[in-house]
């Protein structure tokens, strides 16, 4: 992208990433039964860019992997090969200074799941929030409740709150409480690893609408780990589709929905309640996911794809990029759908 005379990259770059898991027995256990190591390809070659302000949806059934993207770009599992930039500086260890790494450590946080879990039961909502800007050097201990009734207050709780434990919030506000510490660094880009799953739809609507608003406010740059299509409609830029470890389709998302390409991007939208019972037709979904241990030669997703040719079981579909448009899929390119 050029602004001016100057050219301007995107916020997030990854390239080829992946990430390889030994999930073999014991030792002494492989040694007596003869056994070999077993690994398990969470990711395999995974690029995609995310522009500065925008929101990128990484979308897939479980296991695809979504949730291992999300930990190898803050730095919770190294790759095993790959490359992932922000703001045009590498973030793995070793590639960047220590100093320039804890920058980025500020300038990325991660939102998780469970807001059950990732909030230590032990601690007061004061302390929970403050961690970041105590661990960063971000704020004195004079103004810490001061910063901290100003962060809960930008997600909607009162300062009141910040005496309380967790277990005296609902699902709801404890997601609240984790935004406001993922937001005591005043970071650019945060990763949210489905972070409305474990709530009610109507209180999931609210913390979406905040996460929006948030966005729109401070310049956020998103990604979006989910596996619900209405939610990702609401929140995304661009979508991207996982499947077993693999990207198959990248889109704007206006794109992604009303003219999908790839046969599991399809599939996926096919699974969607017909509410308006519109009376267009439908393919229902086809078989299940396979064993990711053992996964199938060439297209991944050939087994259950309804346009599937000898071609598809024997080589691997490299990503092709038209119109802005990305798809990895032998159909799609010999023009078969």
């Amino acid at each position: 992208m050029i602004e001016g005379n100057s050219v301007t990259h995107p916020l997030v770059q990854v390239k080829d990433l992946a990430k390889t898991f030994d999930v073999s027995a014991p030792w002494l256990n492989r040694v007596i039964e003869r056994k070999p190591r077993v690994a398990v390809h969470a990711v395999d070659g995974v690029s995609f860019d995310i522009e500065r302000g925008k929101t990128l949806a990484l979308v897939g059934e479980s296991g695809c992997g979504k949730s291992t993207v999300a930990r190898l770009l803050v730095g919770l599992y190294g790759p095993t090969r790959g490359q992932v930039h922000f703001d045009g500086q590498p973030t793995a260890h070793g590639q960047s200074p220590a100093r320039a790494r804890r920058d980025m450590q500020r300038r990325m946080q991660m939102i998780f799941q469970d807001p059950y879990a990732s909030l230590n039961p032990r601690w007061k909502v004061l302390d929970i929030v403050a961690e970041p800007l105590r661990e960063h050097g971000m704020a004195d201990e004079s103004g810490m409740a001061a910063r901290v009734a100003e962060l809960l207050g930008s997600v909607g709780l009162a300062a009141a709150d910040a005496g309380k434990f967790p277990h005296q919030f609902s699902g709801g506000q404890r997601q609240r409480i984790s935004i406001a510490r993922a937001l005591a660094t005043e970071p650019e880009f945060l990763v949210c690893d489905e972070p409305t799953s474990a709530l009610d739809v109507s209180v999931q609507a609210q913390v979406l609408n905040i996460m929006k608003d948030l966005q729109r406010e401070r310049g956020l740059t998103y990604l979006f780990i989910s596996h619900n299509l209405a939610v990702v409609r609401h929140v995304a830029d661009e979508v991207g589709v996982m499947y077993l470890g693999r990207l198959v389709e990248q889109a704007p998302k206006k794109a992604v929905f009303e003219a999908p390409q790839h046969p599991y991007t399809r599939m996926l939208l096919d699974a969607i309640p017909d509410v308006a019972m519109s009376g267009r037709s439908r393919s229902p979904v086809r078989g299940e996911v396979p064993n990711p241990l053992h996964p199938p030669g060439g297209c991944a997703f050939h087994p259950r794809c309804p346009h599937a040719a000898p071609r598809c079981s024997s080589e691997r579909p490299v990503m092709l990029t038209r119109h802005g448009h990305r798809v990895a899929c032998h159909a799609v390119e010999e023009g078969r759908l």
